[in-house]
C-alpha cells in the first residue's frame, strides 16, 4: 500500500494537464491495465492515469473516470476480463483527461457520461493550468458529459447503491467521490494522491485547504474496515493511509499560511523547507518538494492578499 507509482505512468498520468504532449502523441504501448478485486463486484483499474473503479451489477457496469483515449481497448479488455455486461454509465471524477480522455469512445459505444456540473463546463472550452503553464484545449463535443449534477447523484446498479457526492474547491472546483456503502468503498478521484504530493490546480478552483477539508471529510465518512480507490498511487488504501495523507496536508498548508502571512517571498519560504519531514515519503512522485511548494505558495499568495 505504500509504493508511490512508477515513474513513466505517473508522468504519463500528468501529461493530460500539458497540451504539448498530447494524448495522441505519447507511447502508450507497453502500458498494461491492470484489475484488482477490492469487494464483491466492484474492481479498482490501474493502467495510465487516474485509478479507474468498475462496478458490476446484475445487468450493466458502471465505470469511474477513464484514462486516455488510446488506453480505451486495453480498458475495454480489463472489464471484459472481469464481465461480459455492457458499461452503462462513466462518471468522471473530474476534469482533467487523464480521467476524461475515453469519454468520446464509451459514449460512442453507449454509455452515459455524468459529472458535476463544472466538469462540462471546464471540458467545453480551453482551461489555463498555471501550475504548469499550459493551456489545455476543449474537449471534443461528443467526449462532454451528458448528465451533470449540483450536490449529489445516486445510482442502483445490481444491489449497489452508488453514490456519487460533489466535493468543492479540493483538486479542481468539479471533484467528485464515489460511495459504495453496501461494501464500504469510497473511490476518492484525485482528491487523494497517495505516496506523492498532489497535483491542485488553483487555475481551476483548487486549493491546498480545500484537499486538507476534502480529505477530512472522506476520514468522517469512513471507518476502520473502508477502502479506498485513491485517484493515483497504489489502487486500495485504508483509513490509516488517508489519515496520514491529511496530516501531510494539513502541516505543509498551516506552515505555508504562517509564512505567506509573514510575507515572506518565494525564495525564503523555500529556504524554511515547510516539507521537509514529508520529503521521503511524498516527494519523490512527478512533483519534487520545491516544485510543489512553488505551486501551492504562487496559489495561495492571491488568497491571502485578497483577504487583507
Amino acid at each position: 500500500m505504500h509504493r508511490t507509482a512508477r515513474p513513466a505512468l505517473l508522468f504519463l498520468a500528468i501529461a493530460a494537464l500539458l497540451p504539448a504532449i498530447p494524448a495522441a502523441a505519447q507511447d502508450f504501448s507497453k502500458v498494461k491495465v491492470e484489475s484488482t478485486k477490492v469487494a464483491e463486484g466492484v474492481y479498482a483499474l490501474k493502467g495510465a492515469g487516474g485509478n479507474l473503479g468498475l462496478v458490476v451489477g446484475g445487468d450493466r457496469a458502471f465505470l469511474v473516470d477513464d484514462q486516455y483515449a488510446p488506453l480505451v481497448p486495453k480498458i475495454r479488455a480489463a472489464i471484459a476480463a472481469i464481465t461480459d455486461k455492457p458499461v452503462s454509465f462513466v462518471l468522471n471524477t473530474h476534469w482533467h483527461g487523464d480521467h476524461t480522455g475515453g469519454n468520446e469512445a464509451f459514449a460512442e459505444a453507449g454509455a452515459l457520461v455524468v459529472a458535476h456540473d463544472n466538469v462540462r463546463t471546464r471540458m467545453s472550452s480551453d482551461q489555463f493550468v498555471a501550475a504548469f503553464d499550459r493551456t489545455v484545449p476543449a474537449a471534443p463535443k461528443a467526449a462532454l458529459p451528458v448528465v451533470t449534477f449540483n450536490d449529489q447523484v445516486t445510482f442502483h446498479v445490481g444491489g449497489h447503491t452508488v453514490q456519487a457526492i460533489h466535493i468543492p474547491n479540493g483538486h479542481t472546483d468539479g471533484d467528485a467521490i464515489v460511495h459504495l456503502k453496501e461494501v464500504d468503498v469510497i473511490h476518492t478521484g484525485d482528491l487523494v494522491f497517495y505516496g506523492l504530493y498532489p497535483v491542485i490546480d488553483y487555475s481551476n478552483g483548487g486549493s491546498l485547504k480545500g484537499m486538507a477539508d476534502a480529505t477530512a471529510r472522506l476520514l468522517a465518512m469512513s471507518d476502520a474496515d473502508t477502502r479506498f480507490i485513491p485517484g493515483h498511487g497504489p489502487v486500495v488504501v485504508g483509513r490509516q493511509e488517508i489519515a496520514e495523507y491529511l496530516e501531510m496536508l494539513r502541516v505543509v498548508h498551516a506552515r505555508l499560511e504562517t509564512l505567506i502571512g509573514e510575507g515572506k517571498t518565494l525564495e525564503q519560504v523555500l529556504a524554511a523547507k515547510p516539507t521537509a519531514e514529508f520529503d521521503a515519503k511524498w516527494g519523490q512522485g512527478f512533483l519534487p518538494p520545491d516544485r510543489w511548494v512553488t505551486i501551492n505558495y504562487n496559489g495561495m499568495v492571491p488568497a491571502t492578499e485578497a483577504a487583507r
